[in-house]
């Protein structure tokens, strides 16, 4: 078998390069990115990080504004996102178990 070797782009799994925050303040993939054989694994890489527990708060912050859920559900929610954040950054918490 021949194994490829593929050399990511310096762009690979930064979350605002592959995934930023659009005119509407949605985020967006970017169009360069949808032609790159890598981008659901770099898609993947950007989200599993603390920079995805972000990307999952905003998504919080969205649900209560447009009255999905209430302040109590929020601010639960919003505290074990910080808590992963905290765990992650310490190394307490591996990518898989947030």
């Amino acid at each position: 078998m021949m194994e490829k070797k593929n050399k990511l782009l310096s762009c690979f799994g930064k979350l605002e390069a592959v995934f930023p925050v659009g005119q509407d303040g949605l985020r967006e993939t970017p169009e360069s990115c949808m032609a790159c054989v890598d981008k659901t694994a770099c898609l993947k890489s950007a989200v599993a990080g603390a920079d995805g527990l972000k990307v999952q708060e905003e998504g919080v912050d969205r649900a209560y504004a447009s009255g999905m859920i209430t302040f109590f559900q929020r601010w639960s929610r919003k505290k074990q996102l910080r808590h992963q954040v905290q765990a992650m950054n310490q190394g307490q918490l591996s990518r898989r178990e947030s």
